[in-house]
C-alpha cells in the first residue's frame, strides 16, 4: 500500500466513523454554490442496513438546526429507527425559479443532496421522504412535481402548491401527499393568495383537488384519530400506485408546526389543547408509502 493509498483509505475510515450516529455537518457544491446540511443518524444507525431518510426543510430565516428543534424529528428517528437531514437554504430561503438573478435550484439541490447523502450513508432508495414547514412546504410541494422518482411520499405544513407550478406539474408516477394548514393562518391563507412574497398560491381547497385529482382518487373519508372540532381531517384513498391524499385542517391554528417546539406562549397553549403532532403524525403517514 503507498502512502496515497493509506491516506485515502484513512479519510475513508474517518468519514464512515463521523456518521455512525447523532449530530453531524455536512456540505457538497451545487451550481457552484457551497451547500451545508444538518444530519442526525439515530442510536440504531448501522452501516451495514439499509434505512429511511427524511428530508425536513425550513421556513424563511430558518435553518436546518432551528426546524430540527421545531420538529423534534430527531426524537422520533431514535424511537422509530430513521435518518433524517435538515439542509440549509442559501441565505436562510429556498429558490424554485433556477437562473433568475443567478439564483439557484433548489429542487436540483435536493436532487444533488439526495445522490450525496447516498455515498455517504446507507440509505433505503425506496424510502426517501421529504417535508418541510412553511416556505420548506411550499418546496416539498416543487418537489412532489419535480421528483417524485427519487422520493416516495410527501409532507407539507403551512404551505401550498404555487398557482404557477401548477399548470407545469405532471409527474410521471402518483404522489402519497399529506397536508396540514391552520384556518386561520396569516402567511400562507387557507382561502388562497395571489400577493404574497412566495408568488401566488393556490387555496388549500384547490391544492388538496389538484393532488386527488391527479392520483385517480375514488373514495375518501374522515379519519375518527382528532376531535372534529379541532382538526378536520380528509382522506382520499383508492387512488393510483396504493397512493393517498390526506388532508388536516387545524381549525383556528395559526403559521406553526402542530405539536411543535415554540418560544410563543400563545402557541404552546394552542397546542397543549390540540392533541395533534405533526412530526408522528407524518412518519405514520410516510411508513405506508414505499
Amino acid at each position: 500500500m503507498t502512502a496515497c493509498d493509506s491516506i485515502q483509505a484513512e479519510q475513508k475510515s474517518i468519514t464512515k466513523a463521523k456518521i455512525l450516529s447523532g449530530d453531524n455537518y455536512g456540505e457538497l457544491n451545487d451550481q457552484g454554490k457551497l451547500r451545508t446540511y444538518y444530519l442526525y443518524t439515530p442510536k440504531s444507525y448501522n452501516p451495514d442496513r439499509l434505512m429511511p431518510l427524511v428530508l425536513v426543510f425550513h421556513g424563511d430565516d430558518g435553518n436546518g438546526r432551528s426546524i430540527s428543534n421545531v420538529t423534534r424529528f430527531n426524537e422520533l428517528a431514535d424511537k422509530k429507527g430513521f435518518i433524517v437531514v435538515y439542509p440549509d437554504g442559501i441565505d436562510q430561503k429556498w429558490s424554485l425559479r433556477g437562473n433568475a438573478q443567478g439564483r439557484v435550484d433548489d429542487v436540483s439541490f435536493v436532487n444533488a443532496l439526495i445522490n450525496h447523502l447516498q455515498q455517504q450513508i446507507n440509505i433505503d432508495s425506496h424510502k426517501i421522504y421529504a417535508t418541510g414547514f412553511s416556505r420548506g412546504a411550499i418546496l416539498t410541494q416543487a418537489l412532489a412535481c419535480k421528483l417524485p422518482d427519487k422520493i416516495s411520499g410527501f409532507a407539507s405544513v403551512a404551505g401550498s402548491l404555487p398557482v404557477r407550478l401548477k399548470s407545469n406539474c405532471q409527474p410521471r408516477t402518483s404522489i402519497s401527499m399529506l397536508t396540514i394548514n391552520g384556518t386561520k393562518d396569516r402567511d400562507v391563507l387557507y382561502e388562497g393568495d395571489d400577493h404574497t412574497q412566495r408568488g401566488a398560491l393556490l387555496s388549500i381547497s384547490d391544492m388538496v383537488d389538484f393532488w386527488r385529482s391527479h392520483d385517480q382518487c375514488t373514495s375518501s373519508n374522515e379519519s375518527p384519530n382528532f376531535s372534529q372540532d379541532k382538526v378536520k381531517t380528509a382522506i382520499y384513498t383508492g387512488c393510483t400506485g396504493n397512493s393517498e391524499v390526506w388532508q388536516l385542517a387545524v381549525i383556528n391554528g395559526g403559521h406553526f408546526w402542530p405539536g411543535g417546539f415554540s418560544t410563543d406562549k400563545n402557541v404552546n397553549k394552542f397546542n397543549a389543547n390540540l392533541g395533534l403532532n405533526a412530526s408522528e403524525t407524518i412518519w405514520n403517514f410516510f411508513q405506508s408509502h414505499s
